[in-house]
């Protein structure tokens, strides 16, 4: 197969950061329709459909997103091999603010990678009171879950979860098992901020009435995982902060079906901070470590 032009897979890798063919447009200094035209020729090269229509606007397929994933590493790669060291020219402060549950089940357990390809960056985490909350002053970019909506920002979507039940050994023996889903109700539920999970994987598994008001509330998804391996109910948890834990034994998936979250995982921040250096850098390998841990079995 011949390799796609350059100005396409730079076309199909701004489309996919920004959700958008005018922002992609905007970006790449070309017109809207010089945008789609590379997109249609991309597809025409590739012989699969990388764009659906949704209601009145587009988006990828989701062939479309993993191949979009790989053209994204591939031109990091292509932009790396400019210089003569990993991380040359990229250096200064850079603060991030991210959900604790994200920092401290994935973020803390990878950042020192990054520190060690850009040695020059003195990189700061914070943590928001809200999972979307975007407004610390102090970052200058955030990791945000939610559904998309933050106004006047660049938004760009990082991944999206799926949440399945998730608990201890100790609890699946003490309850004797979970032989069917309704089962679930035998154990306390343990909720992130409201009952949506649990009812939406409930409606999906056809549990008839359940009644999802009890259990315990958190406000974030590392004390409803600390909750769960300590014994203390049962919660949905999805793979991406949950992989450690089920690796070790320290929580188990008594079900495999799964529920698609209306939120994802999202990277915030200023329209003015599209070319910062340590921005692009810390996306690029953001980005790859999170390809990297969703084909890593556990």
């Amino acid at each position: 197969m011949r390799i796609p032009s350059t100005q396409a897979l730079r076309a199909l890798d701004s489309f996919a950061r920004h959700g958008s063919v005018w922002r992609a447009a905007d970006e790449l200094h070309l017109t809207r329709s010089a945008v789609s035209h590379q997109l249609r020729l991309l597809e025409r090269d590739l012989g699969f459909d990388l764009l659906q229509r949704i209601g009145k606007g587009v988006a990828l397929t989701p062939r479309g997103q993993r191949y979009a994933s790989d053209v994204r590493k591939a031109l990091t790669v292509l932009g790396d091999a400019g210089t003569q060291t990993n991380g040359a020219g990229v250096g200064g402060s850079f603060a991030i603010s991210c959900p604790p549950g994200f920092a401290s089940m994935f973020l803390c357990i990878h950042i020192g990678e990054f520190q060690q390809v850009y040695p020059d960056v003195a990189l700061s985490v914070l943590t928001p009171r809200r999972l979307d909350d975007v407004s610390n002053p102090d970052a200058d970019a955030f990791i945000a879950f939610g559904v998309g909506n933050w106004p006047n920002r660049a938004v760009e979507l990082l991944c999206e979860v799926s949440f399945m039940p998730l608990c201890s050994p100790t609890l699946l023996n003490k309850v004797g098992g979970f032989a069917k889903p309704a089962d679930v109700l035998r154990a306390n539920l343990l909720h992130l901020s409201d009952t949506e999970d649990w009812a939406r994987w409930l409606a999906l598994s056809k549990v008839e009435n359940p009644d999802t008001e009890g259990g315990i509330f958190f406000s974030d998804m590392n004390l409803v995982f600390s909750a769960a391996i300590a014994g203390q109910g049962i919660a949905l948890g999805d793979e991406l902060l949950g992989r450690r834990a089920l690796s070790e034994g320290r929580l188990v998936k008594p079900f495999e079906a799964s529920v698609p979250s209306p939120r994802a995982y999202f990277l915030v921040f200023e329209h003015a901070k599209a070319r910062h250096p340590v921005l692009n850098a810390f996306s690029d390998w953001l980005r790859a470590k999170l390809s990297e841990s969703s084909q890593t079995k556990y």
